[in-house]
Parts: structure tokens; C-alpha cells; sequence
């Protein structure tokens, strides 16, 4: 009689059928209502935390939005944790309303999976990203060095 743990050494406990990435962004998203870039604006008038995860070199060039906590995508979940020892400041619930912005809006889908798991229940994205925000003529804080609109 062997052992099984939680599915430890059980070679088919965690086999599933693979899927490809929009296939899971679809299961990803049809667990939580994604933001519009207004829909974002109003939630962190509300008291929503939003939170870039573009890397620094996006920021640099497109801007960045007024106000958003920047973690980039490797921390997200140290930084966004309440419980964690690396937390940021700004994390201090699992209540905490957080609107996760990356470039286009399909990393951000990932990423809210993720702090989801931390508990996080309220966390969602913004749709089309960064992108989104700026076509929707939402404020966008630019660099001095990085060039200016069209």
C-alpha cells in the first residue's frame, strides 16, 4: 500500500489536459468582472489601490499612471501581501480593492489569478491595460525624457 499525501507522489494527481494561454486567461477571467479604464479611474477615486506591473522600461517610455503603485510583475505577490514581510505599505488587508494595470491587459489577468490564491478577493484588472488607460484620454503622468504624444 503506498502513501499519497495530498497528491504527493501520485504521478496522475495533477495531470490535466493542457490548454493554451487564451483558454486560461478565458478561465482566469470568467472568475472576476474586469475594469474599463473610466470603470478603473472610478474605483480608485473610491479608494481603490491600482497597481502597475510594467516593467521599468514601459514606464519609462509611455508614462505612468497618477497615483498607481508600481510593482513590477516578479514581486507582485511579496509586495501585495498583507501577512508578508516584504509587503508594501498600502497592503494592509485582504479587503484591500486593488486594480492590477499591466501593458495591454493579459499579464495582469495572470497576475490577479495569483493574489487571488494570496486571498485577495477583491482584486481585478483593467482592460487593455496601460494602452487603454491612455487612448481613453485618462491621466498619464510622462517621464521628461521619454517623448511626448505623437
Amino acid at each position: 500500500m503506498s502513501e499519497n499525501h495530498a497528491g504527493y507522489g501520485d504521478n496522475n494527481a495533477d495531470r490535466r489536459e493542457p490548454v493554451g494561454i487564451d483558454e486560461l486567461l478565458e478561465r482566469i477571467r470568467a472568475g472576476y468582472e474586469r475594469l474599463s479604464p473610466p470603470q478603473a479611474a472610478a474605483a480608485a477615486a473610491e479608494g481603490a489601490l491600482l497597481v502597475d506591473i510594467r516593467y521599468a522600461a514601459l514606464r519609462e517610455k509611455d508614462g505612468l499612471v497618477p497615483g498607481a503603485l508600481v510593482v513590477e510583475r516578479n514581486e507582485l505577490e511579496w509586495r501585495l501581501d498583507p501577512r508578508g514581510s516584504h509587503r508594501a505599505p498600502e497592503a494592509v488587508s485582504h479587503d484591500l480593492r486593488i486594480v492590477v494595470i499591466c501593458n495591454e491587459g493579459y499579464a495582469s489577468s495572470l497576475a490577479v489569478a495569483s493574489l487571488r490564491q494570496l486571498g485577495l478577493h477583491r482584486v481585478t484588472d483593467l482592460i487593455g491595460g496601460f494602452q487603454a488607460w491612455r487612448a481613453a484620454g485618462l491621466p498619464v503622468v510622462v517621464p521628461p525624457h521619454a517623448p511626448g504624444p505623437g
